[in-house]
């Protein structure tokens, strides 16, 4: 059977990321499974096996813990059949800085961004010495509205933004492409997990998981990297980068802005 590769998915034993693993492998991809759960694993690895007919893989792994990032990382390095890889796997909470525990906080940062970074630092190198791949990382709308929740879990969206923005501005030429998936509230447990059950949000808000992701994944197809399922008018986001795109001449400078310059 054809392949167009294996899709290496974190956080893919529930949510987003099971959704992801289904979609990806109808479309044609084998599948590497990445999750701290190896029976939820192993089951989503059977069903989308017989569904699909493609080859599913599980790698039983806590990404926070650095060991079991380092197997991972090796996966990515040495599997040249690897062609894409999604970066779902994090954790985040709505808690004020002053009511969050800073371990918390640390241990959020170590999967949101350390190891989102050090996985897409494994998986490079091959898809440009194999002259093609996609990275595909889960940011949040609060990587552009960090008020909108827990301001450390807005900053590590922000990095994944970030990062995916300079990966298409180093990487495009070289045959690799780079999305960032904003999702705006998604009906999954994450937000149970982040300590506010998702039955107490306003429901015009939030979207079913299947309908983002395929959103997501409609917007790889049409090229986009940055996609913000949710967004109708999407020249708003188009004036939003050109805005940032416009600041570009003004940052750096010999001299302080005018007005800055006291009058004493």
């Amino acid at each position: 059977m054809a392949t167009l590769g294996t899709a290496l998915i974190t956080g893919a034993s529930t949510g987003i990321g099971a959704i992801y693993a289904d979609r990806l492998a109808v479309r044609g991809y084998d599948l590497t499974l990445v999750a701290r759960n190896t029976e939820k694993l192993q089951a989503l690895a059977s069903s989308i096996s017989d569904k699909t007919g493609r080859a599913v893989d599980v790698l039983a792994a806590d990404l926070g813990n650095p060991v079991d990032l380092a197997r991972v990382e090796k996966t990515l390095r040495e599997d040249a059949s690897i062609t894409m890889l999604v970066n779902n796997a994090g954790i985040g909470t709505h808690t004020t800085l002053l009511d969050s525990d800073v371990e918390r906080m640390e241990a959020m940062v170590r999967l949101n961004v350390t190891a989102l970074m050090r996985l897409t630092y494994a998986a490079v190198p091959g898809f440009v010495a194999r002259g093609g791949g996609t990275i595909i990382n889960i940011a949040s709308i609060v990587a552009v509205a960090p008020e909108l929740l827990n301001g450390v879990y807005g900053g590590t969206k922000a990095f994944v933004q970030a990062f995916t923005t300079s990966l298409n501005h180093e990487l495009a030429g070289k045959g690799i492409r780079a999305q960032a998936v904003l999702p705006g509230a998604t009906r999954t447990d994450f937000w149970a997990l982040g300590g506010l059950p998702v039955e107490h949000l306003p429901s015009e808000i939030v979207m079913q998981a299947d309908d983002m992701v395929d959103a997501a994944l409609a917007g790889l197809d049409q090229g986009e990297t940055t996609t913000i399922p949710a967004l109708r008018d999407v020249e708003l986001w188009q004036a939003f980068e050109a805005a940032r795109r416009a600041l570009g001449p003004q940052l750096s400078a010999t001299q302080a802005a005018p007005r800055f310059k006291t009058t004493i």
